[in-house]
């Protein structure tokens, strides 16, 4: 079981963070890859050409890999960091996490909207509840999160709102199968760039997972 909760299967990579030490499974870890001009860069879909250096998908762990230098000692030269890379990696996770529901979306993986997300609960379609963390916790109260299932609660409204089409939107619900999985473990990287020391949500509150 990795740090997210989530089980793996065993003959799942595993690589270690420069930061931590920690060895786990890939998908707990961001890559980063280092250009021809000695400049770190990040490599969400891990498919840039070079030799990976891993940082888990946490703000500490980034952090301080940044500001201790780990990336050179990761790279085994000198390397030039730009100072905004945590934030540009948190977009990046972010907007990867839109693009797949908005993927399924299109073959009807997920709903969005109070009705139809409730709907879905009601029927036991939806495996995922998704709630926007700007959103009315007052409405958002209202929707449980699936038995067995689980509850992303870390994207904006307008992060929602671009997956979906429209300018904002506050319930989301997925189904099983698809590319459900690879949302919930894209999102969980995420929550570990949106996160500070106490587990709170540095976009809006998080909501405990049922």
């Amino acid at each position: 079981m990795t740090r997210g909760g989530t089980h793996t299967k065993a003959e799942e990579p595993e690589r270690k963070c420069i930061a931590t030490g920690e060895v786990q499974p890939k998908h707990g870890l961001i890559r980063f890859v280092t250009s021809p001009t000695g400049e770190i860069f990040p490599d969400i879909m891990e498919k840039l050409p070079g030799r990976g250096i891993w940082v888990s998908a946490d703000r500490a762990a980034l952090e301080k890999a940044v500001s201790k230098g780990l990336f050179s000692r990761g790279a085994k030269q000198n390397v030039s960091v730009h100072p905004d890379l945590v934030s540009e990696v948190e977009k990046l996770l972010a907007r990867r996490v839109v693009e797949l529901i908005s993927l399924a979306r299109k073959s009807g993986h997920a709903v969005a909207g109070y009705e139809k997300v409730k709907d879905w609960l009601a029927k036991e379609e939806a495996r995922i509840l998704i709630q926007a963390c700007d959103g009315s916790e007052r409405g958002k109260s209202k929707l449980s999160t699936p038995y067995g299932g689980k509850f992303i609660g870390w994207l904006t409204a307008d992060e929602l709102g671009a997956a979906f089409g429209r300018q904002t939107v506050i319930h989301c619900a997925l189904a099983s199968g698809g590319l459900t999985q690879r949302v919930v473990d894209e999102a969980q990287r995420l929550k570990g760039l949106r996160a500070n020391d106490g587990g709170k949500i540095t976009s809006g509150k998080d909501k405990t997972a049922r």
